[in-house]
């Protein structure tokens, strides 16, 4: 199907050009040996050839050679090459003259040097034949990388048109909302940071802690909506704005207070965080109250993940500690800034 397609795989590929090799030598058969005949003498050499050239750019070449025995692929070659050629040799004579001479040849000096000559020019066309995969293989691949650049940049224009549509609407509706209802109004802004944080902030690298703080915020505002009582939250915040960190690395530990750490029955409800920039480090703790529900907190898979992630950041250079022994669940996170 890829062929008709004109979206050959490179196995396809091969096939076509071995099945061509065949039509060539039958067809240069054809006039002296009739279709039988050459057939089968053409199916002999063309399996010749598949053995020598595949034998040494699969096997030999890529095994031997490239891993440094070179002494042991060259005697290899030195041996299986004859071998080839002379076996070829002796097997084409053999039919020709068990079912087709009227009377039988012997295999002369003149034939052996044939075989081994054939036998040595194949392998030499081997490298050949291994260069016009390659080949074909960089341009297979550097077709995909252009296909694959041309749909991210379709996706980038999709992802970038549906947000910036949805965030024109949040503004309409806030706009609306601010006469009837500020404080909805005020929700809905923070609702479209959020939302801006994800698709503008998010994919990068680093961000300021300005931002992340911001974004900290806004989803405390928004969780807030959803107890029933007021619940008392302290943030200290003591950090240089500018200095950066990568996207998200606080947010687990907040997400889990309001999953795992809230009564959203209580009056009772108190949430420290503490934010503090100190010898070229950054210190984030949390301390809420131990629920029923805190202990799936510290072993689930929010700081599994964050533990994973902080690892392939900064090796071994940051400190994750989470503590729920007493009636407090305290998170603590140490890393260094950049």
């Amino acid at each position: 199907m890829n062929l008709l397609k004109g979206k050959a795989t490179i196995g396809q590929l091969q096939l076509l050009v071995w099945v061509a090799v065949y039509f060539i030598i039958f067809f240069s058969f054809l006039p002296e040996d009739g279709p039988y005949q050459a057939g089968i003498f053409s199916g002999i050499n063309v399996i010749f050839y598949v053995l020598v050239i595949y034998g040494n750019i699969k096997f030999l070449y890529p095994r031997l050679y490239q891993k440094g025995h070179v002494a042991l692929y060259v005697m290899l070659v030195v041996v299986l090459l004859p071998a080839a050629g002379l076996g070829r040799g002796f097997l084409v004579m053999f039919i020709y003259n068990k079912y087709f001479a009227v009377h039988p040849e012997k295999i002369s000096t003149n034939n052996i040097a044939q075989f081994l000559v054939a036998g040595v020019l194949t392998y030499m066309l081997s490298f050949i034949f291994r260069i016009a995969i390659a080949y074909f293989k960089l341009k297979q691949q550097a077709e995909e990388i252009l296909l694959q650049k041309s749909q991210a940049e379709l996706n980038l224009l999709k992802s970038q048109v549906q947000p910036h549509f949805l965030f024109n609407t949040l503004n309409n509706i806030y706009y609306e909302a601010y006469r009837e209802a500020p404080r909805t109004a005020g929700l809905i802004e923070r609702l479209s940071d959020i939302m801006r944080y994800f698709v503008d902030e998010s994919p990068r690298d680093e961000v300021s802690l300005q931002t992340e703080v911001q974004f900290i915020e806004n989803y405390i505002a928004l969780e807030k909506i959803r107890i029933r009582h007021d619940t008392e939250i302290n943030f200290v915040k003591e950090y240089n704005p500018d200095a950066r960190i990568p996207p998200m690395l606080l947010m687990t530990f907040v997400e889990n207070i309001f999953k795992h750490g809230i009564d959203k029955s209580s009056r009772k409800n108190k949430i420290d965080l503490s934010l503090i920039h100190q010898d070229g480090h950054l210190l984030f703790q949390t301390s809420n109250k131990k629920m029923p529900q805190t202990q799936e907190a510290s072993h689930g898979f929010g700081i599994q993940n964050l533990r994973k992630r902080l690892s392939l950041l900064y090796g071994t250079t940051f400190e994750l500690n989470v503590d729920c022994s007493g009636d407090q669940f305290t998170a603590f996170l140490k890393v260094p800034l950049s």
